[in-house]
């Protein structure tokens, strides 16, 4: 098993858990960094930046990841939807997360000047200026020959519709959320509730997925309340798990990991 360093002590909890449940997968599938990249197409030092946490790692990187290690991807996927949304509210604290081209090419710090100091040459700025000022130019013709059709007939049709349509706008509908439901089963000594069949998934609270509402099924069964089964790991579920923690003798930090996974499906 590799030898991992200490991720950066102000890492958001929620990149940490991404982080160390792929870690966990890379020491799984027993590959090298080099032999992950060349699994992937994403380069060596791309691996080493997601998996130190310097990077963010693109979508398709860990779902990469996640079948190599043989496992659903489905849960990691949540752990990185969740990671991102940490990332981008934490955006100009630290690195800028890679785009998945960049991560295969493995030259996203380099300048286009060859450099690697990410800048590029000062004569380059010049087709961005051409392009603002065309941009401008075309506005400026648009709004002259909105004007001349607006008056062509001798009638300005403001006058005959007055004040802003009374039409309704439309709102586009909001995403919706999976829902999750408790079927409870008896399976070789474990009890199972049909979300998830997670042994030694770290879960704490921020994250959210299918394993969250699993263990908020196995809170239910207990006799604890998480609160709504909506696989969303908040302050409700954090305090539930810790009653549970301390009901069974084990640590109460309010994470769920192995010995809490043990003490869920009892």
């Amino acid at each position: 098993m590799s030898r991992w360093k200490e991720l950066p002590a102000e890492l958001n909890p929620r990149i940490r858990q991404l982080v160390i449940r792929m870690r966990r997968l890379k020491d799984r599938s027993g590959l090298s960094t080099r032999q992950l990249a060349a699994k992937t197409g994403y380069s060596t030092k791309s691996w080493e930046r997601y998996l130190s946490g310097r990077s963010l790692p693109p979508r398709e990187a860990v779902e990469a990841l996640a079948r190599i290690g043989d496992d659903d991807p489905t849960p990691l996927l949540a752990l990185h939807e969740v990671a991102a949304d940490a990332w981008e509210d934490g955006r100009g604290a630290g690195p800028v997360p890679e785009s998945g081209t960049a991560a295969a090419s493995g030259t996203a710090s380099q300048g286009t000047d060859g450099s690697g100091t990410g800048k590029r040459p000062a004569g380059r700025a010049l087709p961005a200026a051409v392009v603002a000022g065309v941009v401008t130019l075309a506005l400026a013709v648009a709004s002259v020959v909105l004007v001349v059709v607006r008056y062509s007939d001798g009638t300005d049709r403001t006058a005959a519709h007055p004040g802003p349509s009374s039409a309704p706008a439309i709102a586009s509908p909001a995403p919706s959320r999976p829902t999750y439901t408790c079927r409870y089963q008896w399976i070789d000594g474990h009890w199972y509730a049909g979300n998830s069949r997670a042994q030694d998934v770290i879960l704490t609270n921020g994250l959210a997925g299918p394993d969250i509402a699993e263990a908020q099924c196995l809170l239910r069964r207990a006799g604890l309340a998480p609160g709504d089964v909506d696989g969303i790991y908040g302050p409700k579920t954090e305090n539930a798990v810790r009653r549970l923690q301390k009901r069974a003798g084990l640590v109460v930090d309010g994470i769920i990991g192995p010995h809490t996974w043990k003490a869920l499906r009892r």
